[in-house]
């Protein structure tokens, strides 16, 4: 189990023998975790089973900590938990090639090593970042011990601990390389901004994914969460999390060329009920004892679209006109009948 600490990127390595449960994760929360840095305001994590449990989120509830599940495709979430499991990995290749075993002995002198390691965002080192100084790290002249196990399990301890810098320095290098070769200087957004959203994670309800449209909106940003991430005003229909990556969206642009779309039109108003116009039915399901219509809004992007019941369908001629064009979809006409 990996743990990092977001503001001074320090990490604790717990060995497992397998997948813990969530009783067991907040057992060893407190005991390489609450034990040394105390109860935190906010603990972010994967969407593993006992991240999502019942019982992890009325452990957090008790201790006052806010939980925070990390999107799959919001990578300033889970990215710095991802990286440092790189880095964890590269270390123990370059150990444990010979003995792939007794990794997990391995482990304090890989934590050692990469809290000690001057973090390229701070340019402190998470151990100079959290305690306020550089704690000391082996000496270049060894010294003549008496006792010989001593001595063998210094020089081992030294020569991991070696292995284990070295390898986490030419991995976060060889990481920054590949990582710059295509990174742009992201555009700077402000609150109230109109940008476009990428449809590359988004589920839209087309029928042909090949021909959707790569990017929707606008949007209006709603805040800036940090200089790589956003916050964007999404309407309801869109059940995503509302936090996006800066890669994921692109200001919007207006050209002569090409006309701005136009906003949508407000809603009727009909019985004292607003009221929207379909454009077109394109899908129905079966919902408890009803049925439910995926409705085109005229005058709506396709992130708009929406499952209706059957009831707020008012236009039957158009239901009629699905059902004519659809006779093996539920609700339509039965089978063999004229």
């Amino acid at each position: 189990m990996t743990v990092v600490d977001r503001f001074s990127k320090a990490a604790h390595f717990v060995a497992l023998k397998k997948l813990p449960s969530a009783v067991e994760t907040a057992a060893l929360v407190v005991d390489h975790v609450f034990r040394l840095h105390g109860i935190p305001m906010e603990m972010v994590s994967d969407r593993g089973p006992q991240f999502v449990s019942q019982v992890w989120k009325a452990f957090c509830s008790a201790f006052g900590t806010k939980v925070s599940l990390s999107s799959g495709f919001h990578p300033q979430t889970n990215g710095q938990a991802e990286r440092t499991n790189q880095d964890l990995e590269v270390a123990l290749r370059c150990i444990c090639s010979r003995h792939q075993t007794s990794w997990s002995s391995f482990l304090p002198w890989v934590e050692y090593a990469h809290n000690s390691l001057t973090s390229s965002a701070s340019g402190m080192s998470p151990f100079e970042c959290s305690l306020g100084y550089q704690p000391p790290l082996f000496p270049e002249q060894e010294k003549e011990v008496a006792v010989p196990s001593v001595q063998h399990l210094f020089r081992r301890c030294r020569r991991i601990w070696r292995e284990a810098r070295a390898a986490l320095q030419r991995s976060s290098a060889n990481n920054k390389r590949l990582a710059d070769r295509h990174r742009l200087r992201a555009p700077t957004y402000v609150p109230g901004q109109s940008v476009l959203l990428s449809t590359a994670n988004i589920k839209l309800r087309t029928e042909s994914r090949k021909l959707s449209p790569r990017f929707i909106g606008p949007f209006e940003v709603v805040k800036v969460v940090n200089p790589v991430a956003v916050q964007l005003r999404l309407p309801r229909t869109m059940r995503v999390h509302p936090v996006f990556h800066v890669s994921q969206i692109k200001p919007l642009s207006t050209s002569s060329l090409h006309q701005t779309t136009p906003p949508p039109p407000p809603p009727r108003v009909i019985d004292g009920h607003p009221t929207w116009t379909i454009s077109r039915l394109m899908d129905i399901l079966r919902r408890g004892r009803g049925l439910q219509y995926l409705v085109d809004w005229r005058g709506y992007g396709p992130q708009e679209r929406s499952w209706e019941p059957a009831s707020y369908v008012l236009d039957r001629d158009m239901k009629r006109d699905f059902h004519r064009r659809h006779p093996d979809k539920p609700g339509g006409a039965p089978r063999g009948a004229p």
